[in-house]
């Protein structure tokens, strides 16, 4: 049986790209008290009446920015925004030494969601998720699905251990070898030859900031040289603000070394929950951080959702993976 042929990456005209939504402010904004001592950043854009969605950032860690806001239709869309545990606007922050990320996982933030939607009375809602974003909208989709209308999901993740070791411990560096090295340094340079993701472990829980600090540093500033396809000294620089880069790398970190908590392959194996949610998968050929291989797998389980491989890397704002987006939610906005 001979196999379809591979889908050529899409490449949008430039006159023909759809951008960015003009900049808009939250019209309400809150924390909400989840437990554990957390209390997380939440605002509301757009249209009070109109379809809600909700925007799961990446990282973990990443945060909510304002243009976030940006890829619905704000005449459309009520648009719901919130900070993942200890990151963003949310507290406590993990850029403190003592920030206790014990109660701070994969289940936890599902949890979250859930919470937040009922706080806000929204009956279903549009989950639009990228990068980790992805990992997190289907684990929430996936325990939830009466809870969504329909998934964005852009630069799949799912934290296979397979997708870890290619960013982390060897694969990805044959592709930006300069910046692997900057990586490497506080492991102690390019002859570390072992389990980065678990060395680093060691150095980001150490509490001396002359130990965490460059290590925070230099993990996050490997992800923001690689995550676009032509490189941005302008994201470097903002991801090597200290505060951000130890928060993002901590959780992270925290992350990756417990496997996301979930069982191997997990979230693409539970597609059947989610199988009769409306869909559309957009992915960046060139995308360094995540490759195409887990949208690739994740679509093979689950072909009713449609797929947009964009010619284009890993951020959500290179202006292929953005029109691909803004034409996704305009297509659900109904």
């Amino acid at each position: 049986m001979s196999l379809p042929t591979p889908p050529a990456p899409q490449e949008v005209p430039e006159a023909e790209l759809r951008p960015l939504y003009p900049h808009i402010e939250p019209y309400r904004t809150g924390m909400l008290d989840v437990g554990d001592g957390h209390r997380l950043y939440w605002e509301e854009c757009g249209n009070p009446d109109g379809k809600p969605a909700v925007f799961v950032h990446g990282g973990p860690g990443g945060g909510c920015g304002a243009n976030a806001r940006r890829f619905f239709d704000p005449a459309r869309y009520r648009i719901v925004l919130i900070d993942q545990r200890s990151c963003g606007r949310s507290l406590p922050h993990a850029s403190e030494p003592a920030c206790d990320l014990s109660t701070n996982t994969t289940w936890d933030l599902v949890a979250d969601l859930e919470r937040l939607r009922a706080d806000r009375g929204i009956e279903k809602w549009l989950v639009f998720g990228g990068s980790w974003g992805s990992a997190l909208s289907l684990a929430y989709a996936e325990k939830h699905p009466e809870a969504v209308s329909e998934l964005v999901l852009r630069g799949i993740f799912t934290l296979r251990r397979s997708e870890l070791d290619w960013y982390y411990n060897g694969g990805a560096g044959n592709v930006a070898p300069a910046w692997r090295e900057r990586f490497l340094e506080p492991l102690g340079g390019s002859s570390f030859d072992g389990d980065a993701i678990a060395a680093y472990h060691e150095l980001l829980s150490n509490p001396d900031p002359d130990v965490h600090g460059p290590a925070g540093v230099a993990w996050t500033t490997w992800e923001g040289a690689t995550c676009t396809l032509r490189y941005s000294p302008e994201i470097v620089e903002s991801y090597s603000d200290p505060a951000f880069a130890i928060a993002f790398a901590r959780i992270e970190n925290h992350y990756f070394v417990n496997g996301g908590w979930f069982r191997e392959g997990q979230l693409i194996a539970d597609v059947d929950a989610i199988r009769a949610i409306p869909a559309v998968i957009v992915q960046g050929c060139y995308d360094l951080a995540c490759p195409a291989v887990t949208a690739h797998d994740l679509h093979r389980a689950w072909p009713e959702a449609e797929y947009r491989l964009m010619f284009a890397g890993h951020s959500a704002f290179e202006p292929q993976i953005t029109h691909a987006l803004i034409e996704a939610t305009d297509a659900f906005a109904g």
